[in-house]
């Protein structure tokens, strides 16, 4: 696969970086999380920001990890720039989602890469969703597609039913960056790909499904 991207390190570093800073001061955590009571008032960079910080040095490694595994691919087929421009739009996507979601919640925040690395994952499985990906405790490797549709689904599960202390709606809406900016990026996949690209939607309108009904 493709060169490592200096793009890829420099978001590693200023996560590293940005992350160990918010460690060590308490202050600068709270002026830069995800904080929807902030963000409403107007502090709308926290939308960008808290995607810098973590909670502790297993949320950050975890994150990191990810996207070390899956950004080569990413940048093999779109390109460093435009691996870039995935990167910062499901970000700001999962956010986004995340303040839709909590708009009368104004004591909810959040931190953390998640959304924006789950949207270079759901991209580089939009980009080769026959990939095997593996799985802690699953000695074979999951086809990418069907990894992709199941955690999107428990992501629907968990946003509905609130479970743990996770950003569920954030993956989401990074997902939904990836899904949305690698088309844009790569239309030639609805002429090579389209039974993927139709797969891979699956989630995306069953929420879109749900919230219309009421059901989520």
């Amino acid at each position: 696969m493709g060169d490592f991207s200096l793009f890829t390190i420099i978001i590693i570093a200023a996560n590293a970086i940005i992350s160990y800073k918010g460690f060590n001061d308490y202050s600068f955590f709270e002026r830069y999380k995800f904080n929807v009571g902030s963000i409403r008032r107007g502090e709308q960079f926290r939308i960008f920001s808290s995607g810098f910080l973590h909670a502790d040095m297993s949320h950050l490694l975890f994150n990191m990890f990810t996207l070390y595994f899956f950004a080569s691919r990413v940048v093999y087929h779109l390109g460093e720039f435009n691996f870039l421009i995935l990167y910062i739009g499901s970000l700001a996507l999962g956010s986004l989602l995340s303040l839709y979601f909590h708009k009368d919640e104004f004591h909810y925040s959040a931190v953390g890469a998640s959304g924006a690395v789950m949207g270079v994952l759901y991209a580089a499985i939009l980009l080769e969703p026959t990939q095997g990906i593996y799985m802690m405790f699953i000695p074979i490797a999951i086809p990418g597609y069907i990894f992709g549709i199941v955690y999107l689904l428990y992501s629907i599960y968990g946003m509905k039913n609130r479970i743990g202390n996770i950003g569920h709606d954030a993956h989401f809406g990074g997902a939904v960056g990836g899904y949305f900016i690698t088309l844009i990026l790569q239309p030639s996949l609805f002429e090579t790909d389209l039974l993927m690209v139709g797969l891979l939607a699956i989630p995306i309108i069953i929420l879109f499904i749900m919230h219309k009904t009421g059901k989520i």
